[in-house]
């Protein structure tokens, strides 16, 4: 994101205001199974990278056991990071980390364990008001590059992503991000704030959303 895409003095840019608020929203029903699963958005509210062509992607693996993430990383775009579990708040929406642990992500206790059937949700802070956060480069992400899982029980699972899209705050779509892309799948979603940043708003205008699928397991 260049600078005059980020407010002077950086007040403000962080996972708080509209765009955080709308995924958060967007989990809420989505967990009370209040979506109408409606169809994809039109053309100009998602934006997705695709698979390159020759970019082969490997078989998914079974699902697993599930357990609770310790710690992630993405070796392509430089992100390594602890885990830490995330329940809902007082209003019964899912508190994001901690605002002074921006290096930290955070994972959704209230849904699937990664490596079970279903899907495991990431969240983090793309930057804080005076420098980038655990998924600044998140939107770097390509198909076929891996995300790895250390869990709980010293088991580390290997995700394969396989699409990445943003979606604007207007048209996000509970059941595309966080529903499963295919049902028979162990797989993951990494979400941070994407677009571009609103000054008038004091927020950003869409969600980054990495999807990934089990191809691998084995020991820390």
């Amino acid at each position: 994101m260049s600078a005059e895409d980020r407010p002077a003095g950086g007040g403000g840019r962080l996972l708080t205001g509209v765009a955080w608020a709308v995924l958060l929203l967007g989990l809420w029903l989505w967990g009370r199974e209040i979506t109408d699963g409606s169809s994809a958005p039109t053309t100009g509210d998602v934006a997705a990278v695709g698979r390159p062509l020759g970019t082969p992607l490997p078989p998914a693996h079974a699902p697993v056991e599930g357990a609770a993430p310790r710690h992630v990383t993405v070796p392509s775009i430089g992100i390594t990071a602890p885990v830490v579990p995330r329940g809902l708040d007082a209003s019964g929406a899912v508190d994001p980390p901690p605002y002074h642990q921006p290096s930290k992500v955070g994972w959704y206790e209230g849904g699937t364990k990664p490596g079970a059937r279903g899907v495991a949700l990431l969240v983090g802070h793309v930057d804080t008001e005076s420098k980038p956060a655990v998924f600044y480069g998140l939107s770097a992400a390509r198909p076929g590059e891996k995300v790895r899982l250390a869990r709980t029980g010293g088991e580390t699972l290997e995700f394969t992503i396989d699409d990445i899209q943003v979606f604007t705050r207007e048209r996000f779509d509970p059941q595309k991000v966080y529903g499963p892309r295919e049902s028979d799948r162990a797989e993951l979603r990494l979400i941070t704030c994407g677009g571009t940043y609103d000054k008038k708003a004091r927020t950003y205008t869409a969600n980054v959303v990495v999807s990934a699928y089990l191809t691998g397991t084995g020991k820390s």
